[in-house]
């Protein structure tokens, strides 16, 4: 079993800042990479940063320089700094990972239940 828990959402204002993090543990034999996908209402889920173990990052078009994805040593904690945020940054944000179980030859995706993030005056 493996276990993605995300934290650090909550509520901002325009231009504030706020850093969500993600921890995965469980059963776990390898991670290729975690990253952050988030869905608004109405719209389509969508990425906004990842991260491989061996560091390489890819960023989706909405976060405009203004968020760095980071890991700690072991590549099973991520952490989202998101800064300047906008009202459009509003949505779930849910932790994602692709990740081989112990015992298992192949890699799955994992997901966190996710964290709600509201950017509003």
């Amino acid at each position: 079993q493996v276990q993605l828990v995300e934290s650090g959402g909550g509520w901002v204002q325009p231009g504030g800042s706020l850093t969500l993090s993600c921890t995965a543990s469980g059963s776990i034999s390898r991670v290729f990479f975690i990253g952050w996908y988030r869905q608004a209402p109405g719209k389509q889920r969508e990425l906004v940063a990842k991260i491989g173990s061996n560091g390489s990052t890819n960023y989706g078009d909405s976060e405009k320089g203004r968020f760095t994805i980071s890991s700690d040593s072991t590549s099973t904690t991520v952490y989202l700094q998101m800064n300047n945020l906008e009202p459009e940054d509003t949505a779930v944000y849910y932790c994602y990972g692709d990740i081989i179980r112990i015992g298992s030859s192949s890699a799955h995706d994992y997901w966190g239940q996710g964290t709600q993030v509201t950017v509003s005056s």
